[in-house]
């Protein structure tokens, strides 16, 4: 390949043809602004904030131009500078001033940009439109207000996740980014897996705060207020506090939320390992008394959301298992309940989960345990990063602390569940071992892991070849539904994770999630995974005393009754069933 010598901002750099004025920037350190950008994204050129000028003085955005031999770039003259301040003036110019009350508040681009360029207010007439905020659904809040028309959700939502819910309308002043007909989120088939609030620049897309009614929860002295930690947190929430992607933080989090007054912080590696127990079992079952194949799995909500709005006629091959976060709501108002002797009614279960989509799953009325609530509150990475800063906690050097019992002992397969592929190496762990009664060799099943959008493998179960397949984003899981629907899949056994990367990469994380801190995150889960003292689901002690002291058997009656559920169709009117309550707007369009 042709290589092109190009000076940008007097330094010289040396760079494949095709490389963009951007890339090639990045090459010699020099730093061009950018709001539509995204690295995991096409370039789309449209917010204009990246303009450089090309010797003699020609304007061209850096995000999409490719440089030549010989092309000589300046990113910081007079023109430049006038250019972008004023692209930025025009943008404040229809942008709501009231950054303090923004959720995005000292994390957003759009902000950043305005410190670097010295902007506190437009010199332009304001325009703002005058737009209500879309609160109706219990996972996402949308205030189109703030959109700035990047476009980055539309990508996402259409091409990454093939849900397609957000798409242009109008044209000119009118030009906007919003469902079908302006209908609201929770009127459409919105699978509330959050990508949208993740690779938004600004506040426009962000998750629905529950904070508030958690700290409530915290000061009431007649509740008993219990957490549960997904996998998946304890490797990206210290990018909120410093640390790099993937750094385990286990401990400070632990610390953290007793500081924040939580009377008992338990694990969701611990119901990962009984979701493998079930799941592994249903899946035995299935394949001996010829039940519905391929099964897959039914952890991942946004996934469940998507299945039930785009192909309900396939639901029968879900597990029927809930997902880890509803299995530990169901025990911490049953096993739990009765261990401490404790009314379940005054037990408030609280859930921290990288992901949008789990808020939406706690408020289904199936997630329910003997007439109780499951999980009365989940709050995203993000959500949990907010009340430990507001509780001036030093996450960053508070000493680490452990669990509790009974729900703190896990192993490294409850672990993986954080990444893409490691609910399917997990399931294979155990069920190897169930069904040949032979101990694994090797736990490692790499051919399931990393972040190919589909990847296959074949396990020899005791002479029976069973074919395996892991995908991750809808887009890839719609290409195995296509295989289902045409009769042509011939895999036992898939896991669907909504989210690219997995819950790695789950809607709820800190902002600035793409797929190079997603690898580093995947490698931090797998790094814990070979240092777990229990690495097989089916080892776990706790596990084994809950069956004794409770379930009885995996399948068996009271298992059925509160860690199964069952799947329904969703239209895009919503079935306003599915929600044990919607919000009064919402509800009125129907």
């Amino acid at each position: 390949m042709k290589n092109c010598t190009v000076i940008i901002d007097n330094k010289t750099v040396t760079v494949p043809e095709g490389t963009t004025i951007l890339e090639a920037a990045k090459e010699v350190s020099v730093n061009i602004p950018t709001l539509c950008n995204h690295p995991d994204q096409k370039v789309k050129a449209n917010c204009r904030i990246c303009l450089v000028q090309v010797a003699p003085e020609k304007l061209v955005t850096a995000c999409s131009t490719s440089v030549w031999d010989g092309m000589k770039v300046t990113t910081h003259s007079k023109l430049v500078r006038d250019t972008q301040r004023g692209v930025l003036e025009l943008i404040l110019a229809n942008h709501p001033q009231d950054c303090l009350k923004c959720i995005r508040n000292g994390n957003c681009d759009l902000q950043s940009l305005c410190e670097m360029f010295h902007i506190s207010k437009s010199n332009l007439e304001d325009e703002i439109d005058s737009l209500e905020v879309d609160e109706s659904s219990p996972a996402i809040v949308r205030d189109h207000r703030k959109c700035i028309k990047c476009n980055r959700c539309i990508e996402v939502c259409q091409e990454v996740q093939g849900v397609g819910v957000l798409s242009h309308a109008h044209r000119s002043v009118d030009y906007c980014i919003t469902p079908a007909f302006e209908k609201k989120l929770m009127n459409t088939l919105c699978v509330f897996c959050g990508q949208c609030t993740s690779v938004c620049p600004v506040g426009a897309l962000y998750e629905k705060d529950d904070t508030e009614k958690v700290w409530n929860a915290l000061y009431d002295e007649n509740l008993h207020v219990i957490v549960q930690i997904a996998p998946a947190v304890r490797v990206s929430i210290g990018e909120e506090f410093g640390f790099k992607p993937g750094t385990k933080v286990t401990g400070k989090v632990v610390a953290s939320l007793r500081r924040l007054g939580f009377d008992k912080v338990f694990d969701t590696d611990f119901t990962a390992d009984l979701t493998i127990i079930e799941e592994g079992n249903e899946l035995i079952h299935r394949i001996k008394n010829n039940g519905t194949l391929p099964m897959i799995t039914s952890c991942s909500p946004g996934w469940i959301n998507y299945i039930e709005g785009f192909d309900p006629n396939l639901l029968d091959h879900l597990s029927s298992c809930k997902s880890p976060q509803q299995m530990f709501g169901a025990l911490s108002k049953t096993y739990y309940a009765e261990k401490m002797d404790i009314d379940p009614s005054q037990i408030y279960t609280v859930s921290i989960m990288p992901c949008t989509a789990k808020k939406y799953e706690a408020e289904r009325k199936e997630m329910s345990s003997y007439g109780y609530k499951d999980v009365d509150a989940v709050l995203t990475t993000r959500e949990l990063a907010r009340m430990v800063k507001s509780a001036s906690i030093d996450f960053a050097n508070i000493d680490d602390e452990d669990f509790d019992a009974p729900f703190g002992i896990t192993t490294g397969a409850g672990v993986i569940f954080g990444a893409t592929g490691g609910v399917m190496e997990a399931a294979l762990r155990t069920v190897y071992e169930v069904v040949t009664g032979n101990e694994l060799e090797k736990l490692d099943f790499k051919e399931v892991r990393g972040l190919e959008g589909i990847k296959e493998s074949t396990v020899d179960l005791d002479g029976t070849p069973v074919k395996v397949a892991v995908a991750h984003g809808l887009n890839n899981a719609r290409k195995i539904l296509d295989l289902i629907e045409e009769g042509k899949c011939d895999y036992t056994f898939v896991e669907v994770m909504c989210c690219p990367g997995g819950c790695i990469g789950g809607g709820g994380q800190p902002i600035g999630t793409d797929m190079k801190v997603r690898k580093e995150r995947i490698k931090g889960i797998y790094d814990i995974d070979e240092n777990m003292k229990l690495r097989k689901s089916h080892e776990n002690p706790a596990i084994t005393k809950l069956y004794e002291e409770f379930l009885g058997e995996p399948l068996g009656k009271i298992s059925h009754k509160i860690l199964h559920t069952h799947y329904s169709p969703r239209n895009e009117s919503v079935d306003l069933g599915h929600l044990r309550k919607v919000d009064e707007v919402a509800a009125t369009e129907q």
